[in-house]
């Protein structure tokens, strides 16, 4: 098919791009950019005055919920989910049932994923077998398979024999380990930040220690090994400087952000929101302030949506009970935004961290719209107003934070491979 994207602002982070011009395409490649190239007859024209054009978004964490629980979200909802917000390229952590732990898994997955016609599908593998945390998996083959990087998820990793093990595998191949900081015995039990709400809740506590001494384990071990270490969904101030730290001193580590993180706090916990039950759990304000001053910086290196749905039984019990996470890939665009925005950081480097920042992350060749690449595209009205209605969210899982919150910029148009995805009027 060909497409004509015309009037549109294109913003293109990799390539410094910010202006009006046209995106012409043809046999799911970028054809042209600003004129239109003599000859060129378009099978659909795309009118994009007043909106922005911008690559696909690429989200490093999404949970699909296939294979093992079908019953919570299928990989068909959750592949319109993504489209609806703009994501092209996402992420699957290894936490499926079973773990994606053998290729015969990631390559049924892929499959089943391109067989859709939608936004692409990057696994990540589990970096010990059935996420037990006791035999390495073949990562090597993983890798092959179609594995971009490997991590447990949110599955605690006790043994740090075993880590230090992983990253001198990992460091032997080059190949990436993606690692959540967690201290599983100083977070046991707990459910909620440390702070004057989980007290005044009578809340079992999980302190910012529990993640800044995992941390300092992950730092100490990346720097014996020599392995690129990824950190996950960094929650905490402390957190921070530990990572600004480290890279002074040379470590090759990158981090990033759950969107959520970005605007919620310990405080919107409220009377026990279910909601609000995350992981890592939504900490103090000035925790929060400091990782939107991080991101601003690229201290953190990109923000995800941390797309966790959840069956809506195991959400509706009291806070302690709930099962944590939330929706998100339709949400990541709009609170980039609204990041954006109320901190006056300027539209292109919002967007790069949720394109080209997080592509590189993936080592993927997405987040950009160069001449000659594959056309993964969003279109969307910056200054358009909707209301986060549950029912009217495409993923199967509704179980968001920001119910009833009005935010603003809409996705009108996703192409995957120039072929339209999503499309509303």
């Amino acid at each position: 098919m060909k497409i004509h994207i015309k009037g549109g602002r294109l913003i293109d982070p990799r390539n410094s791009v910010d202006a009006v011009r046209d995106v012409t395409i043809a046999a799911g490649k970028i054809v042209a950019i600003g004129d239109v190239p003599a000859g060129f007859t378009a099978n659909r024209v795309i009118d994009a005055t007043g909106k922005i054009v911008c690559p696909g978004l690429v989200d490093l964490s999404a949970r699909l919920r296939e294979p093992g629980f079908e019953y919570i979200a299928t990989l068909a909802s959750e592949m319109n989910a993504a489209c609806a917000g703009g994501v092209t390229s996402l992420a699957c952590p290894p936490d499926t049932d079973p773990p994606l732990d053998e290729p015969g898994l990631v390559e049924m997955l892929k499959f089943r994923a391109r067989n859709l016609n939608k936004a692409r599908v990057y696994p990540i593998g589990a970096l010990t077998e059935a996420l037990k945390g006791v035999r390495l998996t073949e990562m090597a083959e993983l890798r092959e398979a179609g594995c971009v990087a490997f991590s447990h998820a949110d599955v605690p990793l006790t043994d740090n024999q075993v880590l230090y093990y992983a990253l001198q595998y990992a460091a032997t191949f080059d190949i990436p380990v993606w690692l959540r900081p967690q201290d599983a015995s100083l977070a046991r039990g707990g459910v909620a930040h440390d702070g004057q709400v989980a007290t005044r809740l009578g809340l079992p506590p999980i302190p910012v220690c529990a993640e800044t001494a995992a941390l300092g384990m992950i730092l100490l071990l990346a720097r014996e090994t020599g392995a690129r270490v990824h950190l996950c969904r960094l929650s905490s101030a402390e957190a921070i400087n530990m990572v600004r730290r480290a890279r002074h001193d040379g470590a090759k580590v990158t981090c990033d952000v759950a969107v959520h993180h970005l605007h919620l706090s310990e405080m919107d916990i409220g009377y026990f929101d279910p909601n609000c039950h995350l992981i890592p759990p939504l900490r103090s304000q000035r925790d929060r302030d400091a990782l939107r001053k991080a991101l601003a910086e690229q201290v953190i290196d990109a923000v995800c949506s941390d797309h966790c749905p959840v069956d809506d039984d195991a959400k509706q019990l009291p806070f302690s009970e709930a099962e944590p996470g939330a929706t998100g890939l339709e949400l990541l665009l709009p609170l980039t935004l609204k990041w954006a925005e109320e901190d006056g950081v300027p539209l292109p480097v919002a967007l790069a961290r949720i394109t080209t920042d997080a592509a590189n992350l993936l080592g993927i060749d997405a987040g950009h719209l160069s001449v000659g690449a594959e056309a993964d595209v969003c279109v969307f009205d910056a200054e358009r107003y909707w209301k986060v209605e549950p029912a009217t969210l495409l993923s199967q899982g509704k179980n968001t934070p920001y119910s009833g919150i009005e935010l603003k910029g809409r996705v009108t148009h996703t192409l995957v491979g120039g072929q339209i995805a999503h499309e509303i009027k």
